[in-house]
C-alpha cells in the first residue's frame, strides 16, 4: 500500500509479504502524540542483532540503502512518546519484532489466512478489518 500510495516510487518489487508499517502510541484523548521528549539513555544505537530482523519486517521500501535512517525517524517521531511503557530505543524495536512475530499480532500472517495476500488485487477496508478481528478477538 505504502508503495502505491506514496508520492515516492518503491526502489524494487514489492515483498511477497505484508511488512510493518509503524509503531504508535495512541491517545484517546486527542491525536496521537508525536516527536515527544526522551531523557537520553545508555541505549542510543540500535541493537545489531535487531537488525536482521527489522530489514525483514520492517523495511524502508522506499530507499533499501536506509534502513537505519528509517527506523531512526520512526523512533524519533512516534517511539519516543511511549514512554512509560515504551524503556527505550532498542525496547521500542524489540516490541516491534515481538508483535510481528507473535501469531495474533502478525498482520501478514492474519491476512494470509484470509486469503489475502499482497498479489496486487484489490481488498476493501471491511475485508481487511474483518479478518484482523477475527484473528485478534475483534480489536483493530
Amino acid at each position: 500500500a505504502a508503495c502505491k500510495f506514496h508520492h515516492t516510487p518503491c526502489k524494487d518489487p514489492p515483498d511477497k509479504l505484508f511488512t510493518v508499517h509503524g509503531l504508535w502510541p495512541s491517545n484517546f484523548n486527542g491525536p496521537d502524540p508525536e516527536n515527544c521528549k526522551v531523557k537520553p539513555t545508555a541505549s542510543q544505537t540500535i541493537d545489531t542483532s535487531l537488525k536482521p530482523q527489522l530489514e525483514i519486517i520492517w523495511p524502508n521500501v522506499f530507499n533499501r540503502a536506509d534502513h537505519e535512517g528509517f527506523w531512526q525517524r520512526q523512533w524519533d517521531k512516534h517511539g519516543t512518546c511511549g514512554s512509560p511503557t515504551i524503556i527505550d530505543k532498542n525496547h521500542y524495536f524489540e516490541t516491534v519484532i515481538r508483535m510481528y512475530i507473535t501469531e495474533k499480532q502478525n498482520v501478514s500472517y492474519i491476512l494470509s489466512k484470509a486469503n489475502i495476500n499482497p498479489d496486487g488485487k484489490g481488498r476493501t477496508r471491511k475485508d481487511i478489518q474483518i479478518a484482523i478481528r477475527n484473528s485478534t478477538n475483534d480489536k483493530e
